[in-house]
């Protein structure tokens, strides 16, 4: 009788303890389950930085653009004066604008040149021009420096036709 009660005794002791590894195991899977979940995302962390805003940076070009249109204004002489301000939101991005300023400036002259001056006397021919300049500017980049990234958006500043 002896014998039988130790027996009893001794599943009751095992059933306890399985109840306490399964209850450790069960708190460590979900642990290891709720860290998975809030510190790891399916998106890398590259693109969650990217995804949120950051603040903008903005970068002031360094010598206003002036071009002539004399060939296309029935013979009158006529300028476009455009200063502007590109904005991206990381660093390395105006990091690389400023190094290639040169290059990008030659390709906006050339933009610039090829412009009709009646076009540009409406808002949606400025606004086409903002686009095309902020595609040249993306452009160069990419060419000249692929890992840079883009510039988010130009601004012109002052915009002057006479």
């Amino acid at each position: 009788m002896a014998e039988i009660q130790k027996d009893i005794e001794l599943k009751q002791g095992m059933s306890n303890i399985t109840k306490i590894i399964a209850l450790v195991l069960l708190l460590i899977i979900a642990g290891a389950g709720g860290y998975w979940w809030s510190g790891h995302s399916a998106a890398p962390a590259d693109e969650l930085t990217l995804s949120s805003k950051a603040a903008p940076i903005y970068y002031d070009v360094s010598a206003p653009f002036i071009v002539n249109f004399s060939e296309q204004s029935n013979e009158q002489v006529r300028y476009l004066q455009i200063k502007m301000k590109v904005m991206a939101r990381q660093q390395n991005v105006i990091n690389a604008f400023a190094q290639h300023e040169p290059a990008i400036v030659h390709d906006l002259l050339m933009l610039f040149y090829s412009q009709n001056y009646d076009d540009l006397s409406t808002s949606e021919g400025t606004q086409a021009l903002q686009q095309a300049s902020l595609r040249t500017i993306n452009d160069v980049l990419t060419r000249l420096q692929p890992t840079a990234g883009g510039i988010e958006a130009v601004y012109f500043t002052s915009l002057v036709m006479q």
